[in-house]
């Protein structure tokens, strides 16, 4: 029995994905989960898994070209199955374009070629030239300028003493097959103010403002092609250690080109650590969709009072931006004031 493999909506706004390659060939078999296509949609590059078993008998979809969602991809069938596919390209081509072509950008998503493109320009820039901005860098443009002036923000810094984490942290390391790092605490730590503090994952939409069911924290990880909202999923029921174990495995997708849909998605916050870059500390702007974003510096030397005098101590400043929409400042103050309270207390995470 024949049965075409259709390019599925593998999220809300995507209308269309880019083939580019194809993992089979003609007379192959292929099990349910087998992997069948190498796809980039309007968001991510992902693997197409095969929703049925059976042997490849039409290759409909080639590579660098686009198909719209609910096109077939190829056929599958018995191993003596023979078809005649000149139908099911007819139907298809009608609706491709070639992969090359300009990729419509009204709904302000970035695709794998934008990224790659982006990648391409990094260092170039010479005094005196005249730039070209990219759609990467059009895109993010555009999202913040939306976010500062149709986002009434209110900002809270914070100084939390970090010579604690950073001792256990190193205590950690010698029994955790997996590194915690700050990032790890940071996420766990704000998983606890949301429960606190539940109003902090708020989404406004008209007059009324949706709490999350689940949480998610984006980090903002550095690419060559800039900045990348990965989110760590569900966040309130995973351990530090869970925490670090599927944020090396988020990275890593990241870094490989292989985030699915769902992991740019779900997030209440996000972290941008500009630590790594040597900043102290600096203002993030809110993306929009969220209610608050997180900016944290490197961790630096100081004095603190202790012993009746003045000792050396660790100091890390945070910024907390806050859409003033969704919550107040009473209530952002003391979801800050916990989460610093609960970095300067390690222990008591695990």
């Amino acid at each position: 029995m024949i049965k075409e493999v259709k390019l599925p909506q593998l999220g809300q706004s995507m209308e269309e994905g880019a083939i580019l390659e194809c993992l089979v060939e003609i007379g192959q078999h292929v099990k349910k989960g087998d992997y069948l296509f190498e796809i980039e949609t309007d968001k991510v590059t992902l693997e197409l898994e095969s929703p049925e078993e059976g042997y490849v008998k039409a290759i409909v979809a080639k590579k660098g070209q686009t198909i719209l969602v609910d096109q077939v991809l190829l056929l599958l069938g018995d191993e003596n199955d023979e078809i005649n596919t000149d139908a099911v390209v007819s139907q298809n081509q009608k609706s491709r374009i070639t992969a090359s072509a300009v990729i419509k950008t009204s709904n302000g998503e970035i695709t794998q070629t934008d990224l790659n493109a982006a990648a391409k320009d990094q260092g170039k820039y010479k005094l005196g030239q005249k730039v070209h901005l990219a759609k990467l860098a059009k895109i993010t443009a555009e999202k913040m300028a939306q976010s500062k002036s149709q986002i009434p923000c209110f900002y809270l810094n914070i100084s939390v003493d970090a010579a604690g984490l950073i001792e256990y942290q190193e205590k950690l390391k010698k029994k955790n097959k997996v590194e915690i790092t700050i990032d790890d605490f940071l996420i766990r730590v704000l998983s606890i103010g949301f429960e606190h503090w539940p109003i902090m994952t708020g989404q406004i939409a008209g007059d009324e403002i949706f709490l999350a069911d689940s949480i998610g924290v984006g980090l903002a990880v550095i690419t060559s092609a800039g900045m990348i909202g990965a989110v760590v999923k569900d966040v309130g029921k995973k351990n530090i250690t869970e925490i670090a174990e599927y944020r090396t495995a988020l990275l890593e997708r990241t870094n490989t080109g292989k985030l699915a849909l769902e992991d740019l998605e779900g997030a209440c916050i996000t972290i941008g650590n500009l630590s790594s870059l040597g900043i102290d500390s600096f203002t993030p702007i809110v993306v929009p969709g969220q209610c608050s974003i997180l900016g944290v510096g490197k961790i630096t030397d100081t004095c603190v009072p202790g012993d009746g005098g003045v000792i050396a101590g660790k100091s890390m400043k945070m910024t907390l931006a806050v859409d003033h929409r969704i919550a107040n400042g009473a209530e952002a103050a003391q979801f800050l004031g916990l989460v610093g309270k609960l970095l300067e207390e390690p222990e008591k995470l695990i």
